[in-house]
């Protein structure tokens, strides 16, 4: 089969949506198919941008692309008739389109021109963003992703509430696929008891959040856990709050930006990992931790309500709440045993969650909308 992955952020770009597109690409390349990926060009000066490329399991078209205003981390594609030349020349039998928003747009467009079946997959909450950024815009958001979403031949979502959203929103042909976790790189066996040592010389409670720091995450509800006794609050990642929060989390640590073994062997050194953005569609962070064998706080919110049983892997808090939060903590600082049962439990959830396991289900997906079209067109 051969597929045309239109994605707005790919490798280099650490995120969610570049992370779920690669480990596509991978495993449409490892059963034996044809993906070709278009994506946002990097910044000129970022010099991975060629290395990640060649080390991409297809080829990678980039489109030209700008930075995002106030967000520079974030390339936004300009317009380009390099996506439906692409389409065409690459000779696609389908198009999926991650996490459509600008350049899944057009993608969209030209699959329809071309008469190409189109995959959307949904994972960016951008209703949610608008709130955040704006105070407003949620109703032209939906707008939005209902007419990307609405042209495609079948909208993926990564969990029941993102599945429940969209169709209350009237997006049609809506099914549910889930994101994979790498079970061996993240696993518990990486605790390291020297790194617990140096950040935490006292024996104290190592509470850590790994993801952007940006508004939308609200990591400052940490900010109350960082003045408990024998707590040390760990922050791995960055982004645009990172300043303010630096002044809102008094004593935490931030470690940036990590990624691959670094990162796996921070998840297993920690004693706890909290969530805070009320925002996910998925929220991989939390399953990356539970497959470290470590408990989770999270909001009831969107995807965690799929990822932690309240009581069994972990704790569900209201989201917004900094006072559930510090309680969730404190539960668990007090009770080991808890920590340890938690833990144990959120790695056996998700041990058969692998990505060759999803993308067997992605590929399930697409001969469903070739074999529909084909029906519709006999």
């Amino acid at each position: 089969m051969r597929v045309v992955i239109v994605t707005e952020s790919f490798p280099p770009d650490i995120n969610g949506v570049a992370h779920c597109a690669l480990q596509t690409a991978r495993h449409l390349a490892a059963r034996g198919h044809d993906p070709l990926v278009i994506a946002p060009a990097v910044a000129p000066a970022t010099a991975a941008g060629p290395e990640a490329d060649a080390a991409a399991p297809c080829p990678v078209v980039r489109v030209p692309s700008l930075p995002l205003p106030g967000y520079p981390q974030v390339r936004v594609a300009l317009p380009s008739r390099r996506v439906a030349q692409t389409l065409a020349a690459h000779g696609a039998e389908l198009v999926h389109l991650a996490s459509p928003f600008v350049l899944g747009v057009r993608g969209m467009a030209a699959a329809a021109r071309l008469r190409i079946p189109a995959v959307a997959v949904y994972q960016t909450d951008l209703a949610g963003y608008a709130r955040t950024y704006m105070g407003a815009g949620e109703a032209t958001a939906w707008r939005r992703i209902r007419g990307v979403h609405g042209a495609a031949d079948r909208t993926l979502a990564p969990s029941t509430a993102a599945q429940r959203d969209l169709e209350a929103h009237g997006v049609p042909r809506v099914r549910l696929w889930p994101r994979g976790v790498d079970a061996v790189r993240f696993r518990p066996e990486l605790r390291d008891e020297r790194w617990r040592s140096e950040l935490a010389p006292g024996g104290e409670l190592l509470v850590g959040y790994v993801g952007r720091l940006a508004p939308e995450k609200q990591v400052e509800l940490l900010a109350r856990v960082c003045g408990r006794p024998g707590v040390q609050v760990v922050i791995v990642g960055d982004g645009p709050s990172e300043p303010s929060l630096r002044g809102a989390l008094p004593g935490a640590r931030f470690l940036g930006r990590r990624t691959g073994d670094d990162l796996a062997r921070i998840y297993a050194s920690l004693d706890v990992f909290v969530h805070t953005g009320p925002y996910e569609t998925f929220c991989q962070t939390v399953q990356e931790a539970m497959a470290s064998g470590v408990p989770v706080v999270a909001p009831a919110a969107g995807g965690p309500l799929d990822l932690v049983a309240h009581g069994t892997t972990g704790l569900l808090v209201p989201p917004g709440d900094s006072g559930a939060v510090l309680d969730a903590v404190e539960t668990l600082a007090a009770d080991p045993g808890l920590r340890a049962a938690y833990g144990a439990a959120g790695r056996a959830a998700v041990e058969g969650r692998s990505w060759s396991a999803v993308g067997d289900q992605l590929i399930d997906h697409y001969d469903e909308v070739l074999h529909a079209r084909t029906a519709v067109a006999a």
